[in-house]
């Protein structure tokens, strides 16, 4: 009876979601907050049960499947070229605030909560990386979106999910859990260095060449068309595996997949305004439009930004409600009473306040990037890789119960403030831009 209900309430869930979407767009209310409602809900109810330890390979596995996800959908909709001012902003925000807050709280957990250095940087390092899926109200909702706020946003959640592996690894170092090296060395040249280089080379060249080839079958021969989400699954895959194969970051890999893709595109529009060829490609016959070589380049990254989207979505729902089974029986402890208001209103502000110095991010723009570090998915993927690389028992507990109700915290407070917050942002934007015309 226990699978029947889950079929009926999954199912009226997400009918509910499709239905009512653009109800809730409109309440200061994110469908994540809904997600972990249900998800606690069924399991105070006895409907659903979760272990993290138990399950921690399993949660890895799913939270990964997740972030990838994203993480690919991210780079496709980040149309700017790389050499463009903008990303500069991304890249403060992903190295510069990610590394400071990393800092600050492992100083938080080692002089306030007790933990070992090793235990602490892996704190920071856990809650440090915002949000590729959590945070989509917030990130550029189309690839032509170039709003500095957005675009610095899904820049830096594309990139710092990448960025935080190391500081993760060096802290399972810490804890003799990771070969690190004498001073550091191994530490600095393998997880570092080279992780992250290989990370983005694999994903770069993987994106560039899978497209090219799909777009030269379709062009000239009229191969290889239709079947786009087999395409996104398998670049996804295919980046991510071979990124790993070279002991690479899989995450940045997939971001990069993405903006290679994109790239290819944006090349090959040329001078013509992009939503001109993005209009043609979802006007023409599907058929027409995958082959005809004005549209192709266009018509090949909406289908698959599409499929992946869908994904995205369904991720959410997986992974949120997942959540909530695990706060169900997860003991609240009373430090995060202090704990999540302290890295919301000071330690994220005081790093991305830090690393925008002298940035072209207005004030209030700023604001905002500091707010809108929306804790999630990444998050609860790098605790269950730690709870499944050997942390003990009694400190796997204690890291579980501090990251999962920070990150509950984090989809309530922003999940309330992000629909007020950005309608006001985007007023603001809009009577600008009224004003100039």
């Amino acid at each position: 009876m226990e699978s029947i209900a889950w079929y009926l309430i999954i199912g009226l869930l997400l009918v509910a979601m499709a239905l009512g979407g653009s109800v809730l767009k409109r309440l200061p209310l994110s469908t994540s907050l809904l997600y972990l409602g249900v998800g606690f809900a069924l399991g105070r109810l006895g409907l659903g049960h979760l272990d993290a330890l138990k399950h921690a390979a399993l949660l890895e596995r799913v939270t990964e499947v997740a972030v990838i996800i994203s993480l690919f959908s991210a780079g496709l909709k980040l149309r700017l070229p790389v050499k463009d001012r903008e990303w500069r902003i991304a890249l403060r925000l992903a190295l510069g605030a990610m590394v400071l807050t990393v800092a600050l709280v492992a100083l938080v957990g080692m002089g306030a909560l007790g933990l070992p250095l090793g235990a602490a940087l892996l704190l920071g390092a856990i809650l440090s990386p915002t949000d590729p899926v959590l945070a989509s109200e917030v990130q550029v909702s189309h690839a032509l979106d170039r709003d500095r706020l957005r675009f610095g946003l899904t820049g830096e959640a594309g990139l710092n999910d990448g960025t935080a592996f190391p500081f993760v690894m060096l802290g399972l170092g810490l804890l003799g859990l990771h070969e690190v090296g004498p001073g550091l060395w191994r530490w600095v040249v393998l997880d570092v260095l080279w992780a992250a280089a290989m990370g983005l080379i694999v994903g770069v060249v993987l994106g560039d060449r899978v497209g090219r080839l799909v777009l030269y079958l379709r062009k000239h021969h009229q191969e290889a068309v239709g079947l786009d989400e087999l395409l996104a699954l398998g670049l996804i895959a295919l980046s991510y595996g071979a990124a790993l194969l070279a002991r690479g970051y899989g995450f940045l890999a997939v971001f990069a997949a993405g903006l290679a893709l994109r790239r290819i595109e944006r090349k090959h529009t040329g001078s013509r305004p992009p939503h001109e060829v993005e209009e043609a490609a979802r006007a023409a016959d599907k058929l027409e439009a995958a082959t005809n070589p004005r549209h192709a380049h266009a018509y090949m990254a909406n289908a698959v930004l599409g499929f992946n989207e869908a994904l995205e979505r369904i991720a959410e729902v997986a992974v949120v409600v997942g959540l909530g089974l695990l706060l169900a029986t997860t003991p609240f402890p009373p430090e995060v009473l202090w704990l999540a208001p302290l890295l919301f209103f000071v330690l994220r502000p005081l790093s991305v306040a830090l690393s925008l110095v002298g940035s072209r991010a207005d004030h209030h723009q700023r604001v905002l990037m500091a707010w809108f570090g929306v804790r999630g998915i990444g998050s609860l993927y790098y605790l269950f890789y730690a709870m499944g690389h050997g942390l003990g028992a009694g400190l796997a507990m204690r890291l579980e119960s501090l990251v999962l109700w920070v990150v509950a915290a984090s989809i309530v407070v922003h999940g309330i403030s992000v629909t007020p917050l950005m309608m006001r942002y985007e007023g603001r934007a809009r009577r600008r831009r009224e004003a100039t015309a």
